[in-house]
């Protein structure tokens, strides 16, 4: 039997730590909760869980050294998940705040301008529709239709739309997921979404052991 990766989930000090520790655990990965950039050195996959100000993640990121760190993983194609302000925070700009991102990909964060009907945050189950069907993230999981639980009042607009892995509608088509090699994020909570996130997260814990 594989040794079960090691998998960091990245404590800047706010974020739903807890939650997704225990669902990247559910789904087979060795979690270690890590502050500083030396503590990635010999683990295999990396989460960026975030919920809150997008502006007190990026600052934090960045008075760690973690912004660099989290750079240079990506730039070298090891397996990474961003969830909710961990994929926001990949961008360059987000109008909350005024925030400059990490500028990992090229792209913005924006507010939902929406009619009336449309409460603001976006918040409870909502189904999306996967775009890159040979996604590794995606697997045993069906190309639309599936749903999953979102808190949010901003979403991503990347530059190059091959980026996007998932889109969902609400009121107006947004970026729920993106890939880019084992780079993946999303703007939906697995760790919140039963059963198919969990598949989610077992699914990048199977990327992260074949690295």
């Amino acid at each position: 039997m594989k040794t079960p990766p090691r998998i960091a989930v990245i404590d800047y000090g706010m974020g739903n730590l807890r939650s997704v520790a225990k669902a990247v655990e559910a789904a087979g990965g060795d979690v270690q909760i890590v502050t500083k950039p030396t503590e990635l050195d010999s683990l295999d996959g990396v989460v960026l869980p975030g919920v809150g100000a997008l502006a007190d993640c990026v600052s934090a990121l960045r008075e760690t050294g973690m912004s660099e760190a989290l750079r240079d993983w990506i730039a070298a194609d090891r397996p990474f998940l961003g969830v909710c302000l961990g994929l926001q925070a990949l961008f360059d700009y987000s109008e909350e705040a005024e925030t400059e991102g990490l500028g990992i990909f090229p792209g913005k964060v924006v507010r939902f301008r929406l009619p009336s009907e449309f409460k603001v945050p976006h918040m409870g189950w909502n189904t999306v529709k996967f775009t890159q069907p040979e996604s590794p993230l995606i697997a045993n999981l069906e190309p639309e239709g599936e749903a999953f639980y979102f808190v949010h009042s901003y979403y991503c607009v990347p530059r190059d739309p091959h980026l996007v892995l998932a889109e969902c509608d609400y009121g107006v088509k947004f970026t729920a997921a993106i890939a880019r090699g084992r780079c993946f994020a999303t703007q939906f909570h697995p760790e919140k979404s039963q059963a198919k996130g969990i598949q989610i997260y077992r699914n990048f814990v199977s990327v992260a052991t074949e690295c």
